[in-house]
């Protein structure tokens, strides 16, 4: 009887975990606001390309190992990053101006050793002047889309000088 009932809760508690890892697998990813730690308002839209739907589910862009491993692909982001006058902060590859390089491995927040942590950034802007860019995040459609700054974070990503460990080709 006692061994009847040992065996019952393993196999509950078994499926217990299943179910918890399998909601992990389908977690949609939680992205926060560098300002404040708040919850950052970007979810999935009709418009977004598949690209920008995977990041959204899983943290990780897409585009970041395909322009690190093919420049001329990673031309794209660079021409976002042109168009949207980043380079007037940045510097025309990103090695700074009035606003820190982000290409090397002094880190304005710790949070850019990741794409999502850069993301964040971009898209809710800082505490340190950097603006809200992320239609969204913004509440102006004429902003830019989710997958306009994963190609940029794809670019910057492939310019990256900074020598060490490059976690986001771990993945």
């Amino acid at each position: 009887m006692l061994g009847n009932k040992v065996a019952k809760i393993a196999l509950a508690m078994a499926l217990v975990s299943l179910l918890g890892l399998a909601s992990q697998a389908n977690a949609e990813c939680k992205l926060v606001s560098t300002k404040d730690g708040s919850p950052l308002p970007i979810k999935v839209v009709d418009t977004d390309t598949p690209e920008a739907k995977e990041f959204l589910e899983t943290c990780k862009n897409p585009y970041t190992k395909r322009y690190v491993a093919d420049a001329e692909a990673a031309k794209a982001g660079k021409k976002k990053f042109g168009f949207w006058s980043c380079t007037q902060c940045h510097g025309g590859n990103a090695g700074g101006q009035t606003g820190p390089s982000i290409t090397d491995a002094t880190w304005q927040y710790s949070k850019h050793i990741t794409d999502k942590g850069m993301f964040e950034t971009i898209a809710g802007g800082s505490n340190g002047g950097m603006p809200t860019w992320h239609a969204q995040a913004a509440g102006n459609p004429e902003l830019l889309s989710t997958d306009e700054i994963l190609k940029m974070i794809g670019w910057l990503r492939s310019m990256y000088a900074g020598g060490g460990d490059k976690p986001w080709l771990n993945d």
